[in-house]
Formats: C-alpha cells, structure tokens, sequence
C-alpha cells in the first residue's frame, strides 16, 4: 500500500516538474532566444534527473543489484534521451511550421515521430535482456513499468501543449 502511494506521488512531482518543461516550452517565442534555449535545457536536465530519481527510489535495489544496474541504467537513458531529443526536435519543427503546415511537411513530421517511436521500442526491447542479467525478472518488469509510467506523464504533459493539426489548411 505504500509503495503505491508512494509510486503515485512520485508521478505527481514528475507531472509537475514535466508541467513546468512543457510550460516553459509552450510560452517560448518563436524567436527563441540563448537565454530562453538554456533555460530549456536546465529544465529538461533537471527533468532527467529527477526520472533516475524516480526510478532509484521506487526499484530499492540491493547493493550488489545496483553495482551492476546503474551504469546499465546510465547507457541506457543516454541512448533512450537521444530519442527523446530527436522527439523535441521534431516537435520544435512541427510548432515552427504549424501556421504554413503543409502536406508533405506533416508527412515527413509524423514519419519521423513514428521512426522514433519504433527505435524507441527497439531500444527498449535490446536492453531487456541485459537487464535481466543484473536483475530478478519481478524487478526488470517493474522498472519498465516504472518507464511506461514516467513516459505517459510525459506524453499527457506533451499533448496538453501541441495543437492539434487542423483538418483543412489556413485560408492565404
């Protein structure tokens, strides 16, 4: 009972600071500017963080489990943040573009997403087994868990903030 308290305050504290990136994100100027790009960016070290954060406290690893899981964790959410920097971007692009969105823009768009969601779930798949060496199955099935849980946090924060493309093209 606690653990899954404990598991949905932790999603709300990620939700907020996920609320805060997209906030920031959303209220940014089509001109960005230094200042406003590094904010983004401490915002969303911080956001990667706090997830490593997320995960240690809610997997209460063993020592030894931890040796071994940590530096497999790190090369991981290395490898799963390029991902979601190429999602970013794709979004950034997509905001860019929104008033003069064309067909094959949009096209190129959601392909790119789709690629990325796919990589994302190969990635995932490939670090199943290496997780498996370090960690009891209950406990590899629960960090992914943990990951899907964080993501849709994310992705609810991130569909909050992008408008929806409208069905017919802004009148010239």
């Amino acid at each position: 009972m606690f653990a899954r308290s404990f598991v949905r305050v932790s999603l709300v504290a990620l939700s907020l600071g996920c609320a805060a990136v997209a906030s920031a994100q959303s209220e940014v100027p089509a001109s960005r500017g230094a200042a406003t790009e590094a904010t983004a960016d401490v915002l969303l070290s911080t956001l990667r963080a706090n997830r490593k954060a997320f995960v240690a406290v809610n997997l209460q690893l063993t020592d030894e489990q931890a040796k071994a899981f940590w530096p497999l964790y790190d090369e991981y959410a290395q490898q799963i943040g390029a991902i979601g920097d190429r999602v970013a971007a794709l979004v950034a692009d997509y905001e860019k573009s929104l008033k003069d969105l064309s067909g094959e823009k949009a096209m190129q768009l959601i392909t790119g997403y789709l690629d990325a969601e796919a990589e994302r779930a190969k990635l995932r798949r490939s670090y199943l087994d290496q997780f498996a060496k370090v960690l009891p199955g209950r406990t590899v099935a629960r960090f992914f868990q943990l990951e899907n849980k964080i993501d849709a946090v994310l992705r609810y924060e991130l569909a909050k903030t992008i408008p929806v493309v409208d069905e017919k093209p802004a009148a010239k």
